[in-house]
């Protein structure tokens, strides 16, 4: 039987286009420096549930989908709307294991059960701010660009490269030695060196066949997606932890709605 109509997206972006979307949210059991972060509480719910809320709540994919390693995950990755039609083999579910490899498994068993799709987005659990709205943002600027592979979120880097060292024993040099010798770049103020940005969890979107093709997940022409106040916050450490915690109890960042039960 034909497929049911997708939704309406909420942006000027075509209804077919939404055929040839699919998000897919990593979230594997194995992270150390916060255990089981993907699946922790915050505000009433796993970490997971925002991003697949933000997803679905965006209606500008065919199919939510959760890469994982756990059937646990898996289970609460279902209970909040999304699906996980595999589990991720444990070789390629290591916390040294490379995006492009589970990428490409889960885009190559998609295609073998006869899913393709021309784009992917991959909204990683540990940016809950990240709403659907800023999901919608950033897939209209993707769209209207023309000759780019994929899009990436960044954000101003708070920490400039430009004072940054490499030491090598009891001897260091600049990470960017390019500065004028007369004012080197480590010893200038923040406001007159160069503008630089760093990628943050938030988003990505790139065309499937990057993947395949180049063996990366971005390709070799990437535009900018800014992200916006808490949109690009990451979840990495127990001091991210407390602070999202208390971002959200002070009303600072807004969560994606959940409305599922919270998972028992």
């Amino acid at each position: 039987p034909p497929p049911p109509d997708p939704p309406t997206p909420q942006h000027s972006s075509a209804a077919s286009d939404v055929y040839k979307r699919q998000a897919l949210i990593p979230a594997r059991s194995g992270s150390k420096r916060v255990p089981d972060k993907n699946i922790r509480p915050l505000a009433g719910h796993p970490l997971m549930a925002y991003s697949i809320a933000a997803a679905v709540q965006s209606r500008i994919f065919k199919a939510v989908i959760v890469s994982t390693d756990s059937q646990h995950y898996a289970d609460i990755a279902e209970h909040y709307g999304a699906e996980v039609p595999f589990l991720r083999p444990a070789q390629i579910a290591g916390d040294t294991s490379p995006d492009i490899e589970w990428v490409e498994h889960t885009l190559g068993q998609l295609c073998n059960d006869g899913q393709d799709y021309e784009y992917f987005s991959i909204l990683r659990p540990t940016s809950p701010f990240r709403l659907p709205e800023t999901i919608q943002r950033a897939c209209k600027e993707f769209l209207a660009a023309e000759g780019v592979d994929s899009l990436r979120a960044v954000e101003k880097c708070q920490q400039h490269p430009g004072k940054m060292w490499v030491v090598r024993g009891n001897r260091m040099m600049p990470l960017l030695p390019m500065g004028p010798a007369q004012q080197p770049w480590h010893s200038s103020q923040y406001p007159s060196l160069p503008e630089v940005y760093v990628q943050n969890a938030s988003l990505e979107i790139a065309r499937t066949r990057v993947v395949f093709e180049d063996k990366t997940i971005a390709g070799n022409v990437l535009m900018p997606f800014f992200t916006k106040g808490s949109e690009g916050f990451d979840v990495n450490s127990e001091y991210d932890w407390q602070l999202a915690e208390d971002m959200v109890q002070k009303g600072e960042a807004a969560l994606p709605e959940v409305t599922q039960p919270s998972y028992v």
